[in-house]
């Protein structure tokens, strides 16, 4: 590991932020703090992963949701001040990396299926048991 990437990991582990695991297609919600003339107060942005970007601290995300009809996107640093927490409220279950294709897509076709936990099937023995 060279230096550079040295101090990036430590700026990171000094930061001390939690972000949970998510994945493009997984539905989040971004708690964003916004300051508006003296005040300061924490606003939710709720929407789809559409792209990922990993880059140690500098890391990104874009997350899309459809706003009175029209669709909005916005990009947010992973590990900036300005976002108080992230919250992933449904997996999404994708083949691609960029989902990018949503852009052109409204509607149901926009919709992305959701993963289930994996079930493990029961071991030979035990089903023979349970009989």
């Amino acid at each position: 590991m060279n230096l550079i990437q040295t101090l990036e990991a430590e700026e990171i582990v000094r930061l001390g932020k939690t972000i949970p695991e998510f994945a493009p297609g997984d539905t989040v919600v971004v708690s964003v703090n916004v300051v508006e003339g003296t005040r300061k107060r924490v606003q939710a942005y709720e929407g789809v992963v559409i792209a990922k970007r990993n880059r140690g601290i500098n890391s990104a995300f874009i997350v899309r949701k459809i706003s009175s009809g029209e669709g909005v996107e916005r990009t947010f640093q992973t590990y900036s001040p300005l976002i108080a927490k992230i919250e992933v409220k449904r997996r999404g279950d994708v083949r691609r990396a960029k989902l990018y294709y949503l852009r052109e897509r409204s509607g149901k076709s926009a919709r992305i299926k959701e993963k289930l936990p994996s079930r493990r099937k029961a071991p030979v023995a035990a089903v023979a048991a349970a009989e």
